[in-house]
């Protein structure tokens, strides 16, 4: 696993995990990788220090909060992922923003939606307190396929 210190054409930072470099450049040619604050797909890699193991047992263990996966395909994790989303949300359109406000705010029941939302829409969203999180490329649900 690879780890890179990655930013968006907003300069959000945000750290991802690919199994090699191609990798990273393979899913960032074909946008599949948004920035978790504002959902762009412009991402570059930054620079970042890497870490060397020096031999020496720390007195305490690391502590992280990443989860790291290998031995399955990225791009069928990505498809269950997208299919869960489908299956498991509302759909809500346009009116996402409006929608997310009233569940926040509590005045309509706590339920999954996704539907379509501007970069700024999101980011008010995000500064509002609003849970969000931008899902890139999201398929038509099978029952609306021509």
């Amino acid at each position: 696993m690879i780890v890179y210190d990655l930013s968006c054409d907003k300069a959000h930072r945000f750290e991802g995990w690919f199994s090699s470099a191609d990798d990273f450049d393979s899913q960032n040619q074909d946008e599949q990788i948004a920035c978790p604050v504002c959902g762009s797909v412009n991402i570059s890699r930054q620079l970042s220090a890497p870490h060397f193991s020096t031999g020496a047992t720390p007195s305490e263990p690391p502590q992280s909060n990443n989860t790291a996966v290998a031995g399955v395909s990225l791009e069928q994790m990505r498809r269950k992922f997208l299919e869960f989303v489908l299956n498991n949300s509302e759909d809500v359109g346009r009116s996402f923003p409006e929608e997310a406000r009233k569940i926040h705010y509590e005045e309509e029941p706590r339920r999954a939606i996704r539907g379509e939302a501007s970069r700024d829409e999101v980011q008010e969203l995000r500064e509002e307190g609003v849970e969000i999180f931008p899902v890139p490329e999201l398929p038509e649900p099978p029952d609306q396929v021509h």
